[in-house]
């Protein structure tokens, strides 16, 4: 999951995330790009409107408490292969069309977990 995180903050997308746990290389990469989270775990406090979307880990958790805040505001949630899908559905020939977010604001789950 960090590599989507890393490529979306590439890409001028502010993303954001959490986890129970991140080991390295994923913890210095994300670490280097400022987007290593301050501390470890589930803070539904950081789900709000203004994310456009959510992208879940596969090891995401039904009564994570992020998961049920954003499912409580409405907010898209894809997992990791649908938001590939539908990121690359209407790419053109070698040209780059990635679908721009209203606020370009993805919460991305590094390994284990739903996102805030």
């Amino acid at each position: 999951m960090h590599n989507l995180a890393l490529a979306l903050h590439y890409k001028g997308y502010n993303v954001s995330g959490s986890d129970d746990e991140i080991f390295n290389p994923s913890k210095a990469r994300l670490e280097a790009e400022g987007l290593l989270p301050e501390a470890y775990g589930w803070f539904p406090e950081k789900v709000d409107e203004t994310l456009d979307a959510i992208i879940l880990g596969m090891h995401a958790k039904a009564d994570n408490p992020e998961l049920l805040k954003a499912k409580e505001l409405g907010i898209t949630m894809y997992s990791y292969p649908e938001f590939l899908y539908e990121q690359s559905k209407n790419k053109n020939s070698g040209r780059d069309r990635w679908i721009s977010w209203e606020n370009n604001h993805y919460f991305y789950d590094f390994a284990c977990h739903a996102l805030s």
